[in-house]
């Protein structure tokens, strides 16, 4: 498919095929694409733990969830949940985000996560973008060191169905302009 296809394609998640496993080889190939992404500098400020031992990725998912707001209920079915860790940019990197005030660590590790997702979705994989999660918990039952930031959580599995949802979004005429503001 062409990338237009492929990006429309893509879409967040919550329900997954519990009679598919992932397999490894795919998981493998998403990591190449993260391997591959630009990042400010080359830092590539990143750490992605891929979380597929079962005890392991439960407790994780209830660290997902709230109960409350009923957020990411639906990583408890998630064949495999990854954990995105942002480690520290090199110093061209440190020095770039301090006199432009730009975070871009962040940003670095915003492009990796979509081309895992993107990756994911051209593997016939389904993906949730998450950030609403107990970080502190999470840092707890992967052993992330202290100073470190667990900034996302990923869920990947198959599909429960093939439907592709209506993407609603703001008309070109919003998110564009030419030369001007």
């Amino acid at each position: 498919m062409n990338f237009l296809e492929l990006v429309n394609k893509r879409q967040s998640c919550r329900a997954y095929d519990p009679a598919r496993p992932v397999e490894k080889e795919k998981i493998d190939r998403c990591i190449e694409a993260v391997r591959l992404a630009p990042s400010a500098c080359n830092a590539q400020p990143w750490k992605f733990i891929v979380v597929d031992e079962p005890e392991l990725k439960s407790k994780i998912a209830v660290a997902a969830d709230s109960r409350l707001l009923r957020f990411n209920h639906f990583t408890k079915d998630s064949p495999i949940l990854v954990v995105i860790v942002r480690e520290s940019a090199n110093l061209t990197s440190k020095l770039g985000t301090l006199l432009k005030d730009k975070p871009y660590p962040l940003m670095d590790v915003g492009i990796a996560v979509e081309h895992f997702c993107l990756q994911a979705t051209s593997d016939g994989l389904g993906t949730c973008i998450m950030g609403w999660f107990d970080e502190k918990r999470v840092k707890e039952l992967l052993g992330i060191p202290a100073k470190k930031r667990a900034e996302l959580i990923i869920s990947v599995g198959y599909p429960s169905t093939d439907d592709i949802r209506k993407k609603i979004r703001k008309p070109v005429g919003e998110i564009r302009s030419y030369n001007r503001y």
